[in-house]
């Protein structure tokens, strides 16, 4: 049986009488987004429409009010979010007293988050909730903690995160100097502090490749 699988096999295994939400964290470029979604498919292909993602990225601040406050060359950093909206987000899944929210998704394509892209009926029964810092314990982040029923934290080694976010910025047309600035001064700090200040998951996946 792969490890999704048996991640799979411990959501099912999750209590039927609420709706679960299942916490996805780690570095830029770990594969966050790719198991959320592997997750999601899964468990839709054994109960249609069950499951749904909720990502991190559409809390994104826009670029203008982080150009506002000078911070705009840190995007992606703990504090370019609006992790208290997050957290009133995650309250009203969970309280499923809703018909139906429309959440943001950041599209990348532009660099933006799309606010009232993604529906979300009352009758999903699964969240995948997915963000580099979704299982950081420091004030505010850990404001999301008490609403996650089961997190998994996606381990890769630096070289190979490295590689992909080089890989990532050459694809977004940034030149080597760019690319320098992005990975020394964002994306590894980021995920050097994600290493360092997550709480301990329920479930590990060691991705190597």
């Amino acid at each position: 049986m792969s490890e999704l699988d048996e991640l799979i096999k411990v959501i099912k295994e999750l209590p039927a009488s609420q709706r679960k939400i299942i916490a996805v964290a780690g570095a830029p470029a770990s594969g966050k987004s790719t198991i959320a979604e592997a997750i999601r498919d899964k468990m839709n292909d054994i109960k249609p429409d069950c499951a749904n993602i909720l990502p991190m990225d559409g809390f994104h601040y826009d670029d203008t009010l982080l150009k506002a406050r000078g911070i705009h060359s840190l995007k992606g950093a703990p504090h370019t979010f609006d992790v208290l909206g997050f957290a009133h987000m995650l309250k009203r899944l969970v309280a499923r007293d809703e018909d139906e929210v429309v959440t943001p998704v950041f599209d990348r394509s532009i660099e933006i988050a799309r606010a009232g892209a993604n529906p979300i009926s009352k009758d999903v029964e699964y969240i995948i909730v997915e963000g580099n810092y979704v299982l950081v314990e420091q004030t505010p982040w850990s404001e999301l903690k008490p609403y996650f029923d089961l997190s998994v934290f996606v381990s890769v080694p630096v070289p190979i995160l490295e590689q992909r976010l080089r890989q990532r910025w050459i694809d977004h047309g940034l030149d080597e100097a760019g690319i320098k600035r992005k990975l020394e001064e964002v994306d590894l700090p980021n995920g050097e502090y994600i290493r360092a200040n997550s709480t301990r998951p329920d479930i590990t996946f060691e991705m190597e490749v």
